[in-house]
């Protein structure tokens, strides 16, 4: 469960930073909900088998990892690698990876117990030392706490080292080393202090949000200024950025809590119920009522 929340997270918060950058779905072998090692039960969308598209499967597993992966499950990775899918897994899913015959080729990062057992079984391939590896089609590394690392390390190669920095701060997660190993690596692709002082002040303020010149005199920075510096970071106007925290948030109360939709709109600083419902669908596809109704 720690792999799989690992993966997750850096995901969800790099979505906080602006745009809708990612989305994803939970998958089981039957479409049954799955029991962590730890005995919490997670529940899924659907079966990998009725999988009819993806660009993008991760494959997260754990001990005996065979075990409940069929021919059929197999084939799925087959063919989402023969059209130039992207696969990727860390701890123990690179046997499944490699069982299906879509390593060939590639560096393989695993948890350091599974090692020995894994040279032993595919001698033709080989085991990177590294937390993780990661190229055009292949993703694996060595799971656990070690996945917000490699999460980060995909966040940067999508949308800049800018992005992952902010992430790995929100997270309180140091960025990963280089290389995956053992040394940090310098801090690069910094966001500019007036930048991350401006997230901050939003993030404190969405209650009661704040007009865009209001936030840019707490700051000390001119609108136009702050303006093109998240124009390059983000790809967005701060007005822009601001709504989706705003809309994050909102989200976030109906998702995790019994919060009404009028008092998740006030909570977020939505006086108008029109104006958040229109924001709300146009961020996340429904109106807010629909997200509440899946409680």
């Amino acid at each position: 469960m720690l792999t799989l929340f690992c993966l997750l997270e850096p995901l969800r918060v790099a979505n906080r930073f602006g745009r809708h950058l990612f989305a994803w779905r939970l998958l089981s072998a039957h479409g049954d909900a799955v029991v962590a090692s730890n005995g919490v039960r997670i529940d899924v969308d659907g079966t990998l088998a009725s999988l009819e598209d993806a660009s993008r499967l991760m494959v997260v597993s754990s001990y005996e990892a065979e075990a409940t992966v069929s021919p059929q499950d197999r084939a799925v990775l087959r063919r989402i690698a023969a059209h130039g899918g992207w696969l990727g897994g860390p701890d123990t899913a690179p046997f499944i990876l490699a069982r299906a015959g879509v390593l060939a080729g590639h560096r393989v990062a695993l948890h350091w117990e599974s090692v020995p057992a894994f040279r032993r079984e595919f001698p033709m391939l080989e085991i990177s030392p590294t937390h993780y590896e990661f190229d055009a089609m292949r993703l694996t590394g060595s799971g656990g706490s070690g996945s917000i690392d490699m999460m980060l390390a995909w966040i940067e190669h999508a949308y800049g080292p800018a992005l992952a920095d902010a992430v790995g701060r929100q997270l309180i997660h140091p960025r990963p080393r280089d290389d995956g190993g053992d040394t940090p690596r310098q801090h690069f692709g910094e966001l500019p202090r007036s930048v991350t002082q401006t997230l901050a002040v939003m993030e404190a303020n969405l209650v009661q949000a704040l007009p865009i010149p209001e936030v840019c005199r707490l700051v000390g920075q001119s609108q136009r200024q702050l303006t093109r510096l998240f124009q390059r970071h983000f790809d967005e106007t701060p007005q822009q950025c601001y709504l989706g925290m705003r809309l994050d948030r909102a989200r976030q109360l109906l998702t995790d809590s019994r919060s009404l939709v009028t008092e998740a709109a006030l909570a977020t600083g939505f006086s108008q119920p029109a104006h958040f419902t229109r924001a709300y669908r146009k961020r996340f596809g429904e109106a807010p009522s629909a997200t509440a109704n899946k409680r």
